[in-house]
């Protein structure tokens, strides 16, 4: 019901960016989602990689502050509206959102979302009929 995604600790310095993501590119590891999230001295990287795991132990051996996180993972329509259908499901259920991005993979939209209560937010898209996607989806 969850996927995993990398969070590091970025310095705003000209440069830091590539160097993360050529740590990625040596080490094999396809992005598949990334957003950036800063503020004037740093920001955190939030990614979707093909392997996470490797991807941490890579990044930490170059000395880069990162963890791994459990996040939700939602396929959702094309359509105007759907992300807010299924935000407003969360809000209805009393469920912070401490972040969402989307992106598109393939055919499909998916939609990635931090809340304060995952297990909570599981039992809505249990019991609204909503498409989880797992790591394997995204391979």
């Amino acid at each position: 019901m969850t996927i995993r995604q990398l969070s590091v600790f970025l310095e705003n310095k000209t440069g830091h960016l590539n160097q993360i993501l050529s740590v990625l590119a040596k080490n094999n590891i396809n992005i598949i989602a990334l957003t950036v999230a800063d503020s004037s001295d740093y920001g955190i990287l939030r990614a979707i990689v093909s392997d996470p795991e490797k991807a941490m132990e890579a990044l930490r051996a170059e000395h880069f502050t990162v963890r791994v996180q459990e996040i939700l993972s939602l396929e959702m329509g094309a359509a105007p509206g759907s992300m807010s259908h299924i935000l407003d499901l969360f809000t209805a259920a009393d469920i912070c959102i401490e972040y969402v991005y989307a992106f598109s993979f393939g055919s499909k939209s998916i939609l990635m979302i931090r809340t304060d209560n995952c297990e909570k937010a599981i039992e809505i898209i249990n019991s609204n009929g909503l498409k989880s996607i797992r790591e394997e989806d995204l391979r």
